[in-house]
């Protein structure tokens, strides 16, 4: 599976002043999708968000049974537009007849989901897992029908542990309930173990890669090593290509 983007400017994540509070469960739903690169949101009918639909009738078509799937979103190295991915792949999945999305901020080192939406950082993944938040309390849903967020929360002094455990697999199960699909995004899988921990998890792993800035072996090495710690790699999803975009001509 591949796909193209334009290459993304990542916005910094929100600095917390104090401790994290307890999101309004309806207060994304106020913030309209406003980033360039969302373009399922913003230009729904250019090319690359025709693009993410195909990558999107592609995942589907492997779930024949309309059964809930996670998905862990990753890459071999930071900076490559995972969370652009996720996001976009969400949206799309969404315009599909009774299908509801779930973005997980899995990144517990450098989070960025809920800077991509405008919205400020919230508790979230990290107090559900120390079971110090509800998950009605973390997830928020979004101005785009169908979507919904669960931001990374705290970041704690030990992220592998905390996703390691047996409490994240009983949150993955629950989420199934609630969600046709559940994505992780996740930090970049050759330096932190977090990705492979939670691709083992989950159903499938999508990797992103940055055409002209990945190195082959890179990409071959991760691949590798994401399948054989258990991981089901579904295939790449390929941004920073640049192609003319038919549907304005």
């Amino acid at each position: 599976m591949r796909k193209m983007e334009s290459a993304p400017n990542m916005p910094k994540p929100t600095t917390p002043t104090g401790p994290l509070q307890p999101a309004d469960p309806e207060e994304a739903r106020q913030v309209a999708i406003s980033h360039e690169e969302l373009v399922i949101a913003t230009e729904p009918r250019s090319l690359i968000a025709e693009q993410f639909r195909g990558l999107r009738n592609s995942i589907h078509a492997l779930n024949p049974d309309g059964a809930s799937r996670t998905l862990v979103v990753t890459s071999a190295l930071p900076r490559e537009g995972k969370t652009v991915a996720s996001l976009n792949l969400a949206m799309a999945l969404a315009e599909l007849s009774g299908i509801e999305v779930l973005v997980v901020d899995a990144d517990l080192h450098n989070p960025g989901l809920e800077s991509y939406l405008g919205l400020p950082r919230r508790q979230g993944l990290t107090e559900i897992l120390t079971g110090r938040l509800d998950i009605d309390r973390g997830v928020r849903r979004t101005s785009v029908e169908g979507v919904s967020i669960l931001g990374a929360g705290e970041l704690p002094g030990n992220p592998s542990e905390l996703l390691g455990t047996d409490r994240m697999r009983s949150l993955l199960n629950r989420l199934r309930q609630r969600f046709s699909y559940v994505i992780l995004d996740t930090p970049e899988a050759m330096t932190i173990s977090d990705a492979s921990l939670l691709g083992a998890m989950a159903d499938g792993i999508l990797l992103v890669v940055r055409l002209g800035s990945t190195p082959r072996h890179y990409v071959e090495q991760t691949y590798n090593s994401l399948e054989a710690l258990g991981g089901n790699v579904l295939g790449t999803c390929l941004t920073g290509a640049h192609e003319e975009d038919t549907s304005k001509v």
